[in-house]
């Protein structure tokens, strides 16, 4: 399951070489909340869903550390794992120099009478976080609750996630609320940026935050650089795709250079995660959308 269908119901020609030959060498990872690249104060990472679908899981993150990649975001990969499955996991990311920055916890939120199997899910995936090292969790409104006030399920959103701030606070783990239109799923909650940016502000503790998914955002009303800018403190990760089709920058409607270039005017320091199906090779495309991003952050 990827993170989309999770929410419509509630991964240098000497490294190409060396991966064909199964001897991708280490790349050590930038330290933890470090910049990757000079003159950049942001960092890049994939979502997993997006790539190498067929591959067994460290042969996808072989295929990351290829494209250039340091980081990636996890939806459930994690599930069947056993202990030995998390040991041999973090050895070979550790060797290919790849870090966990954000695994999908769980959703409803907007649904007050699933508030509590909500908290569960967060203590349990707050548990996966911490042997994975991985500093981040999305939580999903979930779909709207049929014959509920609207406001009320803003109310339930606050509450959930004030509650799920609790369970979080001083382990080093952030929440961050994502936002997704009604053309990918027209039951979901929250489609709306300003509404999320009002969510978060309104929980106002330093370990919620919002994703701001820019694919999204731009199908369901643009405005992306304007919202950017004013609710920016609330922005602790951002997603990337083109729009239509959600595939890599430059096939589509947004400017991503000015966006990358609003980020690293603002002093935006974390992720720049790609989140797009690429129409192209997976590690040609990957490579020259993080080289792009990185180009532009230096403007």
């Amino acid at each position: 399951m990827d993170r989309r269908d999770f929410a419509k119901t509630l991964a240098g020609a000497a490294l190409g070489a060396a991966a064909s030959a199964g001897r991708l060498p280490a790349a050590p990872a930038p330290a933890r909340g470090a910049a990757e690249a000079a003159g950049v104060p942001y960092k890049t990472s994939v979502m997993l869903w997006t790539v190498f679908q067929k591959e067994p899981f460290e042969k996808r993150l072989e295929k990351v550390a290829e494209a250039g990649f340091h980081a990636v975001e996890l939806v459930n990969e994690f599930a069947d794992w056993t202990e030995n499955d998390y040991r041999r996991v973090d050895r070979r990311r550790r060797k290919l120099g790849i870090s966990f920055d954000t695994l999908l916890a769980g959703g409803d939120l907007a649904n007050p009478g699933r508030r509590e199997a909500f908290l569960a899910d967060l203590r349990a995936k707050l548990t996966v976080a911490q042997k994975l090292e991985c500093p981040s969790m999305i939580c999903m409104s979930g779909n709207v609750v049929p014959g509920m006030d609207r406001e009320l399920q803003h109310q339930s959103m606050v509450e959930g996630l004030k509650r799920g701030a609790e369970i979080v606070e001083g382990k080093g783990v952030t929440l961050l609320v994502e936002n997704i239109d009604l053309e990918e799923n027209p039951h979901y909650y929250l489609w709306s940026v300003p509404e999320a940016m009002e969510i978060i502000e309104e929980v106002n503790h330093p370990q919620v935050k919002f994703l701001y998914d820019f694919f999204h955002a731009q199908i369901s009303g643009g405005n992306l650089i304007a919202n950017l800018e004013r609710h920016f403190k609330s922005v602790g990760c951002v997603h990337i795709a083109d729009v239509p089709g959600r595939h890599e920058p430059g096939t589509g409607e947004i400017n991503y250079d000015n966006i990358y270039k609003k980020l690293a005017e603002l002093g935006y320091s974390g992720y720049v995660t790609m989140e797009f199906l690429p129409s192209r090779d997976p590690v040609r495309t990957l490579r020259t959308a993080r080289e792009e991003a990185l180009r532009a952050g230096r403007a």
